[in-house]
């Protein structure tokens, strides 16, 4: 069982992702922007990876910018991103690891398949 921290802005996606990633046998941690993602991070609690959306509305940094700052705090953190917009290879070097990274919308499948691929990584 992995502890996720889920950094969603939308509180329907990121619900869903709750319910699913629950549903697996894994513990979640919610956060709807940046800043709640760094009390989180810089908190003792455990977190094994970060599933994070890319673009975070109405937010000067974005899921990249948590990305960094969780690696820089917890070395060797695993890190999914997802963005309903297109990746390209710029956008990929931004990344503290662009090769977990789940197109939206998504399914179950899809979802379950990529936090395991990250946790695995």
């Amino acid at each position: 069982m992995a502890i996720i921290l889920i950094v969603e802005d939308d509180i329907f996606i990121r619900g869903l992702a709750e319910m699913m990633i629950q549903d697996w046998g894994h513990q979640t941690l919610l956060a709807s922007d940046v800043d709640e993602a760094l009390v989180l991070l810089r908190s003792p609690v455990k977190i094994d990876g970060l599933f994070t959306d890319i673009y975070l509305k109405a937010a000067v940094l974005g899921g990249c910018d948590v990305a960094r700052a969780a690696v820089a705090l917890r070395p060797g953190l695993r890190v999914l991103y997802t963005t309903g917009n297109t990746v390209t290879e710029n956008m990929k070097s931004l990344f503290v690891d662009g090769k977990h990274v789940l197109r939206k919308p998504y399914t179950e499948t899809q979802l379950q398949h990529s936090v395991e691929s990250m946790l695995a990584a």
